[in-house]
Parts: structure tokens; C-alpha cells; sequence
């Protein structure tokens, strides 16, 4: 699958208990509003799990990602479907590998921004070559 500028990607994910549970453990983030549910049931989900939206495309794309900026702009809980579209802003081949940069911006279900940001890499042509 190619990439092109101006190629948008969108996909969303919800995020569970057992999701902010694992991240907890993994990241030690344990602030009492991601081991606390509020009045409706509900945890905060870290930041840094938000932010494994945009990275999915490093995934789908083998992005070795160089900078990543994110700009969190009010909290998401447990129970929220989270809608994230990527757009392409840079994919250039420079012989063994692609440089790429990309915009995103992510959403809750009430369509209210939830985080946005930008992140470039570089995608290597050849896995053997790591230099």
C-alpha cells in the first residue's frame, strides 16, 4: 500500500478499563484520575495511550518515527470512541528510505478535538540497512 501527500487515514478505537489498567502497569502513570472512576463509572485514559492513535499508522506503515508533537485539549474517558484522521503531509523516497511527515487531529464521539499534533519519520526501503 502506497502513500501519497494529501492522502487522509482515519480510524477510531474505544478505549476500555482493561486499557488504562495494562497502560497503568506498563507506564506507571497511576494518578489517582486512571485508578479512580468519576461519578458516571468512567477513568481517565492517559495522555500518552491517546496518543497511540496516531502511532497505528507507524504500524500499518513500518514509521520509525523521528519527532512526534501532541497538544492534548481535554481528557478522554473510558466508554469514549475516539476518531483519529491522519493526513499526509510529506512522503518523499530519498534511495533506501521514505521520509515521511504527518498531521493529526483526533475527536471524541460528540466531535469534540481531543488531542492533535504532527509526527515525521522515516520508513526504511530495506530492513537490513539500519545506518
Amino acid at each position: 500500500m502506497s502513500l501519497r501527500v494529501g492522502d487522509i487515514i482515519r480510524f477510531e478505537r474505544t478505549f476500555t478499563a482493561e486499557d488504562v489498567e495494562l497502560f497503568t502497569k506498563v507506564s506507571g502513570d497511576e494518578g489517582s484520575h486512571h485508578v479512580t472512576p468519576d461519578e458516571q463509572g468512567r477513568l481517565v485514559i492517559q495522555g500518552l495511550l491517546t496518543a497511540t492513535l496516531p502511532t497505528k499508522i507507524g504500524g500499518d506503515y513500518s514509521v520509525l518515527a523521528r519527532k512526534m508533537t501532541f497538544e492534548f485539549s481535554r481528557p478522554v474517558f473510558t466508554t469514549d470512541t475516539i476518531r483519529c484522521e491522519v493526513k499526509i503531509e510529506q512522503f518523499e523516497e530519498q534511495g533506501e528510505r521514505t521520509l515521511i511527515t504527518a498531521s493529526f487531529i483526533c475527536q471524541n464521539q460528540n466531535e469534540k478535538e481531543v488531542l492533535r499534533g504532527d509526527f515525521s519519520g522515516v520508513i526504511k526501503n530495506r530492513f537490513s540497512i539500519w545506518n
